[in-house]
């Protein structure tokens, strides 16, 4: 049945051209922009997944800026650290110099002093951007990563640079008092009371793990009273703690000192213990010791203190003397080692730096190349589609017009 007033066929004809007009849309789309998924419309879920990936791509190139910062910095503190090395080791040629009797000592601490000066000045000169790593001693963190993980949330990794004290300065405890005692360091009932003899005692110190800060100042004082083989004169001993130091570092270090000042004693009434899981530093005192004799513990604590400068022992160096120039040998040999660990210090860090960025760049490629994957448009067969459509289009145009036609038939009927 014929009818002028429906054409099916026209209508027909005509959807099949709108579908191939809108894919011929679609397809000029991505040729002219390159890509198959340009917003949300196109396929939400893979637009989400890739915008996430730019984000990350973003995030990493800032990383790399950030990496490609802290390996400057660090370099320049490497390149300091071996340059005082080098300097050290003159001073060193100096110093076994100056073990002579029969040489001007005058004149040889004239030049340790001017190799001291230059020393001075490359620690002061040493600083990136107004970074110096070879002084202070809070350590400095590099932005080295942000992790996602798969609940999408998102941290970040940092690769943590230890400062190496390479100044001559002299430290100083604390003078900020604490908010409350025994924030850093407590006593036993017979710390502060004089430990008696006839009678083992003990006197235990106890460092508290959570106040171990940058600058936290730790001090023993030992008293002995009548014929205590430790001498009556009072002996302090004292830690200051750095970023990254825990109670153990304070027990081990304060208990050192106390030791090695027992052994140049001689002293076999007073010993000392340390235990690094507990945090605890005991002096004893003997049983058998005179009725007389006593051993007094104190401590004291303090906040905002400062460390000796790793190279101290080089402002004082004084090689005039016959004593000046023997301590100055032993000096050296500890000050020399002090500026290889340094280098090696930063040297290592250095080339985790440029490892982690190396990285960075291959992973961000990765990500990118991932993207692309996604929402990237394929123009060989844009290309190859486009040209079906234009022909699809002609051959639907044609379909329209001959469906249009069919009414026209029906006068012939009437003729």
């Amino acid at each position: 049945m014929s009818s002028i007033l429906t054409n099916n066929g026209a209508m027909v004809a005509l959807q099949t051209l709108n579908s191939i007009n809108k894919n011929m849309a679609t397809t000029q789309n991505e040729i002219s922009t390159g890509m198959s998924i340009a917003s949300a419309k196109d396929n939400s879920a893979i637009w989400a997944i890739s915008t996430v990936m730019r984000s990350d791509v973003a995030g990493f190139e800032a990383i790399s800026e950030s990496l490609a910062l802290g390996s400057s910095t660090v370099a320049v503190a490497r390149n300091a650290a071996e340059q005082v090395t080098e300097l050290l080791n003159q001073v060193k040629g100096k110093v076994v110099s100056a073990q002579e009797e029969n040489v001007d000592r005058e004149k040889i601490q004239t030049d340790i002093s001017a190799l001291r000066d230059q020393i001075v000045s490359i620690t002061g000169a040493a600083q990136f951007n107004g970074l110096n790593l070879l002084s202070g001693t809070a350590n400095v963190s590099v932005l080295s990563s942000l992790d996602r993980s798969t609940d999408g949330t998102v941290s970040q990794s940092s690769i943590t640079v230890a400062r190496q004290d390479l100044t001559t300065a002299t430290g100083a405890f604390g003078a900020t008092s604490v908010g409350s005692a025994g924030d850093l360091i407590t006593g036993d009932g017979n710390v502060g009371s004089a430990l008696a003899g006839n009678a083992a005692a003990n006197a235990v110190v106890t460092i508290t793990d959570g106040g171990v800060t940058d600058g936290a100042s730790y001090r023993m004082t030992l008293q002995g009273a009548a014929s205590a083989d430790i001498g009556t004169t009072a002996q302090t001993f004292e830690y200051v703690a750095v970023e990254g130091d825990t109670a153990a570092d304070v027990v081990t270090n304060l208990a050192g000192q106390i030791s090695t000042f027992l052994t140049e004693q001689g002293s076999s009434e007073v010993t000392v213990a340390s235990d690094t899981s507990a945090g605890t530093v005991t002096v004893s005192l003997a049983g058998g010791a005179a009725a007389g004799d006593t051993v007094t513990v104190g401590i004291a604590e303090a906040l905002d203190g400062t460390r000796d400068g790793g190279l101290l022992a080089l402002g004082a160096m004084d090689v005039t003397s016959d004593a000046g120039a023997a301590q100055a040998l032993t000096d050296i040999e500890a000050l020399i080692q002090t500026a290889v660990d340094a280098a090696a210090q930063f040297g290592s860090v250095q080339g985790r730096i440029e490892i982690q960025s190396d990285f960075i760049g291959q992973l961000s490629d990765s990500l990118k190349s991932g993207i692309g994957a996604l929402v990237d448009a394929n123009m060989e067969e844009a290309s190859a589609r486009l040209q079906a459509l234009q022909v699809q289009q002609q051959l639907g145009i044609q379909s329209l017009s001959i469906a249009n036609q069919a009414p026209q038939n029906i006068l012939s009927l009437f003729r």
